[in-house]
């Protein structure tokens, strides 16, 4: 749909204006789309982000810095999210003896069989890309690149 239509202004001031509107409403929207998706599995996209970056270190410890570094929404709390991922045993966190302010963190078992089963169901998780067209996924992939520089 329109996005005039989806949030019911006629005009916007420029075409610029439009799209950094657009490409905003469209954030929330696929946002809203993935709680939806993940509410069963009871995490947050966070959190399921922080689970695949662990995953992603092939059972090597990555410590809050990484994952931070990593992690697709850079305005999340890393340390609070693995403390919420940690008492859900999804992962485990070890204090370093060298420095104590630091902590390595681990995906466990249970953490790796959610995201088993989360991937299991990965054609839902897109279903919302199903619009376009392969060539017209590609095209605005190198857009939203290029726009980011």
């Amino acid at each position: 749909m329109e996005l005039e239509k989806e949030i019911n202004q006629k005009k916007f001031r420029s075409e610029s204006h439009k799209l950094m509107v657009n490409i905003i409403y469209t954030f929330n929207w696929l946002n809203g789309q993935q709680a939806d998706f993940l509410k069963p599995y009871k995490i947050t996209y966070q959190q399921f982000n922080v689970l695949r970056i662990l995953r992603g270190q092939q059972m090597q410890p990555a410590s809050i810095k990484l994952i931070r570094e990593r992690m697709l929404d850079k305005m999340s709390d890393a340390s609070r999210i693995v403390e919420k991922l940690r008492m859900k045993n999804l992962v485990e966190r070890h204090i370093c003896e060298h420095d104590r302010r630091s902590c390595q963190v681990f995906i466990t078992q249970k953490g790796m069989d959610l995201l088993t089963e989360i991937d299991k169901n990965e054609a839902q998780q897109t279903d919302s890309m199903i619009a376009l067209s392969e060539p017209e996924k590609q095209q605005l992939n190198l857009l939203l690149d290029k726009l980011r520089g």
